[in-house]
């Protein structure tokens, strides 16, 4: 029997990993109270209404979860050229055969669930596979409509130089209820990829068993000796 030596990598660097967590984080809070401001309740009091700030206060978590979230991709945008080969902006560019190469493989795993009998090595990324650095890529165009479109909509009541760059966006939009509807759906694609991703990582974890999950804690992932080589090899080549 074959047998395969595998090295401990470092693939997720600390703010790689700082920033998916407080993304996630950040997300989950937008949502849930961009719930609330979508359809609030109504909540039954005998408190004088002067007292009750409960809706304010579910607005002022949004803002702020809201710039966190803004700072937090200024962070990974800064990272993307400083960071390691693994979080370059060259792990995001979709225009190489490469990374088109590997997108049809991850698709045959990851969609028509094919287990190739000998998969190449050449195929089996270190890093972000090209489906995933495809999807992120367009995740990131949909945090841009979010920032765009939920600091105009903040423009109004916000006292601050930042919402207020963005007051351009309601009338080139149309209008308030437009942004407000683009913010609204592009928030449910946000909810559909978090679904999606959270399975295929899982699903990766246990199909190529190389600590898929792990990694974004500890940064880690166990590659093979002569993928690591064909890795440095290509990036010499580069």
């Amino acid at each position: 029997m074959e047998t395969k030596n595998f090295k401990r990598v470092m693939v997720w660097e600390l703010p790689v990993r700082f920033f998916h967590w407080v993304n996630v984080l950040s997300i989950i809070i937008l949502t849930l109270t961009g719930f609330l401001i979508a359809n609030p309740p109504a909540l039954q009091s005998s408190a004088e209404a002067t007292n009750l700030h409960s809706f304010g206060i579910v607005r002022f978590i949004h803002f702020s979860a809201a710039y966190i979230f803004f700072f937090n991709m200024i962070l990974r945008i800064y990272w993307s050229f400083v960071g390691n080969k693994y979080a370059s902006w060259k792990a995001f560019w979709p225009f190489s055969k490469k990374m088109w190469n590997n997108f049809w493989h991850v698709l045959k795993i990851d969609i028509m669930l094919l287990n190739e009998d000998h998969p190449d090595v050449k195929k089996i990324s270190i890093g972000h596979n090209s489906v995933a650095s495809l999807s992120y890529l367009v995740l990131f165009l949909m945090a841009l409509i979010q920032v765009f479109t939920g600091f105009a909509l903040y423009t109004d009541t916000s006292g601050w130089w930042l919402p207020k760059l963005f007051g351009w966006v309601s009338p080139l939009l149309g209008g308030d209820f437009m942004v407000r509807t683009i913010h609204h759906i592009t928030m449910w694609i946000f909810i559909f990829f978090s679904l999606v991703h959270i399975y295929l990582v899982f699903y990766h974890d246990w199909l190529e068993g190389r600590g898929e999950v792990s990694s974004m804690f500890g940064g880690y992932k166990f590659v093979r000796e002569d993928r690591i080589k064909k890795d440095n090899t290509d990036e010499n080549k580069n």
